[in-house]
C-alpha cells in the first residue's frame, strides 16, 4: 500500500503549489509565476474556478508532488501533462503521482509535449510510448534567406483544390467547423476557441480548409517577425488529416500572400509521405539545412522536440498542443 494520498487540487491549493514548485523546480517557472498564464492553463481562463488542473501527492508533511495538465475538450477525456515536480527526498512520489493520472482525472489518454528525452524510459516503465516529433518545412522561392540556413534549396510540387478561409473569430469558424468526434486527442469547440481566440499572449492566424463545399479541416498558425522577412508557424492542424495533400497549393499561395521565408510544422502521426504529398520536406536530424525554431531573439540551429502519449493509435500532436507555442518569458 502506497505511504501517499492522491487527490485534484482546488483553488484554495493554489498557495501551496506555487511554494512547492517554487522550492523544488529549481528556477521560477512562468506558467505558474506569472498570474495569466497559471489563469490560462490550470484555470481553463476562469479566474474564478474553484477546480485547478492540478493533481497532488500527499504524504504527512504536506505536497510530495504535483502534476499541472492542460485538458483538449471540455469533458476531459484527453490531457496534456504540462507540469511534473516531485520533492526528491519523497521517493517516488512522482512516479506514483503519474500513474494515478488516469485514475485521478478521469482521462481515457494521456500525452505531453516536449519532454526531455532522457525522461522517456521512465514513461515506457508506465507503458507509454515516447517518440520524437517530426519537422516538415516549405521554402518560399528566394535568391536569399535571411533566417534558414539553406544548403538544400529543394521545394517540393505543391496542388490540390482547397481552399483556405479566414476566420476573423470563434463565431466565424463555429458556422463552418464541426471538430470530429473520433479524433485522438480529440480537440472540441470549447478548446478551440480558448485556444486560438482568447490565448493572454499570442494572435493566430486560423483558416478553414474548405473542399467540395464543407470545411473538414482546421489550419492554426503564427506569423513572426524576424530578421527583417516573416516566418509562418503551422503550429495545429485539426480535422480529416489524410486531406492535407489537397491544401499544398493553398498553403503555398498563403506562404507567398504573408511574404514569409518558410512555413515549418512540428507534428507527430502524420505520415511523411502525407506531408510531402502537401508539399512539406521533412527535416532529419542530420540533414543539411537549419529551419531555425527559436526565433525571437533568433537561434540558427535545429531544434529536436520528443512527447510521449498512452495511446499512440491514430494519435496526433502539433507545436501548440499542451502548453507549447507560448513565449518564453522569465520571471
Amino acid at each position: 500500500m502506497s505511504a501517499y494520498n492522491f487527490r485534484l487540487a482546488t483553488l484554495a491549493d493554489k498557495d501551496a503549489i506555487l511554494d512547492f514548485m517554487n522550492t523544488h523546480w529549481g528556477s521560477r517557472h512562468p506558467l505558474i509565476n506569472l498570474p495569466d498564464f497559471f489563469c490560462y492553463y490550470y484555470q481553463n481562463g476562469d479566474p474564478n474556478a474553484q477546480k485547478l488542473n492540478f493533481a497532488l501527492c500527499l504524504d504527512e508533511d504536506g505536497i510530495a508532488a504535483v502534476c499541472g495538465f492542460i485538458p483538449a475538450a471540455q469533458s476531459g477525456e484527453d490531457i496534456w501533462i504540462s507540469i511534473w515536480c516531485a520533492d526528491k527526498r519523497a521517493k517516488g512520489s512522482g512516479l506514483e503521482l503519474m500513474s494515478m493520472m488516469p485514475r485521478l482525472t478521469g482521462a481515457k489518454r494521456l500525452s505531453c509535449n516536449n519532454i526531455r528525452p532522457n525522461t522517456i524510459p521512465f514513461y515506457e516503465f508506465l507503458g507509454y510510448t515516447g517518440a520524437r516529433m517530426d519537422h516538415f518545412y516549405r521554402l518560399a522561392p528566394r535568391a536569399e534567406y535571411k533566417v534558414a540556413r539553406i544548403t538544400d534549396p529543394t521545394i517540393l510540387p505543391a496542388g490540390g483544390d482547397g481552399v483556405l478561409v479566414p476566420f476573423s473569430d470563434f463565431a466565424a469558424l463555429q458556422q463552418q467547423f464541426v471538430p470530429p468526434g473520433d479524433a485522438r486527442p480529440r480537440k472540441d469547440l470549447w478548446y478551440l476557441e480558448r485556444r486560438y481566440f482568447r490565448n493572454p499572449r499570442l494572435q493566430y492566424l486560423v483558416f478553414g480548409g474548405l473542399v467540395d463545399g464543407s470545411c473538414p479541416l482546421l489550419f492554426c498558425l503564427r506569423k513572426v517577425s524576424v530578421e527583417g522577412t516573416f516566418v509562418l508557424r503551422l503550429v495545429d492542424i485539426v480535422g480529416d488529416h489524410q486531406l492535407l495533400p489537397r491544401f499544398g497549393a493553398a498553403l503555398d499561395r498563403l506562404l507567398r500572400k504573408e511574404q514569409a521565408e518558410y512555413i515549418d510544422c512540428y507534428c507527430w502521426g502524420i505520415p511523411v509521405e502525407t506531408m510531402a504529398a502537401a508539399g512539406f520536406c521533412e527535416r532529419l536530424p542530420d540533414g543539411p539545412n537549419i529551419i531555425p525554431h527559436y526565433l525571437t531573439p533568433p537561434l540558427f540551429e535545429n531544434v529536436e522536440y520528443y512527447l510521449f502519449t498512452s495511446d499512440p493509435e491514430n494519435f496526433t500532436m502539433f507545436r501548440a498542443d499542451g502548453d507549447q507555442d507560448r513565449p518564453n518569458l522569465s520571471c
